[in-house]
């Protein structure tokens, strides 16, 4: 019998998507052409979205934390691919007989701890014990984990060697540890760009058709650095008049990420009191997918910036990557893996974290480039970097699908440490709920009255 691979997407895929429906999407085309796939999208607020023109494989729909929505697939697949966080979501996936693979290309603590930090100490505390028990989830439930670049391999053995996956059976398994846990990166498409269309220039409000757009890629997160490339803008402008900085993220597609923190209206706030908001600067809605090529190839540079912090070291900039394809020069941040290839490859310039001058810099030199400067230099990227290329761990799996040796009969040693993890995350989060009902301020009012009588 064929392998049956069930691919689970935590994100929307659709017309317009970020990051992480844009890689199980594009998992799904590439290793639909060796294997009967299926990827399940979750339903947003009850509806299904308008998903991509067919690409080889089926499209299912399911809703978050309800197992009874996706059973009939899970049953049916011989390999199960889940983001990280799904794990916790449904804990059921862990009673199939497929082999799962955890996704652990998204750094989720890091991520959550950057936008956690407004929080009351009680909500964090009990927030950061429930992504304790999520992350313990993951560790127990899967037979193979994935992750987009070596040092996140590094980071998954770690985990797993705390939590006793890295054992003897393992181990004996595979000395390399290759079939625990492998790099499966963001990758780039294969198909030639489209032909150019105008979606900014000459389009939006206050950008001409023949102006140079700096493009910021994706999302404005609090661990991110969008306020330095306004700044640079300002300075950038006064010597070239045509350059327009262009923010085209500002709203995320799915409606579940509307309350994540961002940097949004500080960077509105700031463009305007430099004078430059809608003038030199500009914030859009987000880009659709079929629209992206085009945006890409009617850019002149590409930017993203970040602060050195504990995501950064295990971030993957995907949106940041599909630069590679369009042949778009970049300006990015030391630290994190995206600009580790960008300096490899001499694809722009990588600069320290918060240094202006080195911005405005490294601008006005990429601005004098032609692109025969770097055609050869954006070709050999491409071709190393390829979504074909990127997957081939996951189809050597889907060719010979197996379970962890250490999953096989027995529970895993971590589930203990799970079931532990839960208990506690459900001390604290009814600690947390009453603290936020105001439950315990009146109970400590009441007892500071008792005391003054």
């Amino acid at each position: 019998m064929p392998t049956r691979l069930l691919i689970i997407s935590q994100d929307i895929v659709g017309l317009t998507m970020a990051g992480p429906g844009i890689r199980y999407w594009q998992l799904a085309r590439v290793l639909s052409r060796h294997v009967a796939t299926t990827l399940a999208v979750p339903l947003a607020d009850g509806q299904a979205l308008a998903t991509l023109p067919p690409a080889g494989f089926d499209v299912a729909t399911y809703k978050r934390r309800e197992w009874a929505t996706l059973a009939p697939v899970a049953a049916a697949a011989d390999v199960c691919l889940l983001p990280s966080d799904i794990a916790d979501e449904l804990p059921e996936l862990a009673q199939l007989d497929a082999c799962l693979v955890i996704d652990g290309y998204d750094p989720l603590m890091a991520e959550w701890l950057a936008l956690s930090t407004g929080m009351e100490d009680a909500v964090r505390e009990a927030g950061w014990r429930q992504r304790r028990v999520e992350l313990a989830s993951q560790l127990a439930i899967g037979d193979f984990f994935i992750c987009a670049s070596e040092r996140q391999r590094d980071w998954w053995l770690g985990l797993l060697e705390a939590s006793g996956r890295i054992n003897p059976a393992t181990y004996a398994a595979d000395p390399s540890l290759r079939r625990l846990v492998d790099v499966v990166p963001y990758g780039l498409p294969g198909d030639p760009l489209p032909a150019p269309q105008p979606v900014i220039r000459g389009v939006w409000p206050g950008i001409g058709a023949n102006d140079r757009l700096l493009l910021w890629g994706g999302g404005l997160w609090p661990w991110l650095d969008p306020l330095t490339a306004v700044r640079a803008t300002g300075i950038l402008v006064a010597r070239h008049p045509d350059l327009k900085l262009v923010f085209p993220g500002a709203r995320h597609p799915n409606p579940a990420m509307a309350g994540m923190p961002n940097q949004v209206e500080a960077a509105r706030t700031l463009a305007g009191e430099l004078g430059i908001l809608d003038r030199a600067v500009f914030f859009g809605d987000w880009v659709a997918y079929s629209q992206w090529p085009h945006v890409l190839q009617e850019s002149t540079l590409a930017i993203s910036l970040h602060h050195e912090t504990f995501e950064t070291r295990l971030a993957f900039r995907s949106r940041a990557l599909e630069t590679i394809w369009a042949h778009l020069p970049s300006i990015v941040t030391a630290g994190d893996a995206t600009a580790e290839l960008i300096g490899s490859y001499d694809l722009g310039a990588v600069v320290a974290p918060n240094d202006l001058d080195a911005v405005v810099a490294a601008a006005d030199r990429l601005l004098q480039e032609t692109p025969a400067d770097r055609s050869q230099r954006f070709d050999a990227a491409c071709a190393a970097l390829s979504w074909e290329q990127a997957a081939m761990p996951l189809l050597r799996l889907c060719q010979a699908p197996q379970r962890a040796p250490d999953r096989i009969g027995t529970p895993s040693a971590t589930h203990d440490l799970t079931d532990a993890l839960r208990a506690d995350r459900d001390r604290w989060r009814a600690l947390a709920q009453a603290y936020a009902n105001g439950r315990i301020m009146r109970t400590l009012t009441r007892f500071q009255a008792y005391l003054r009588r």
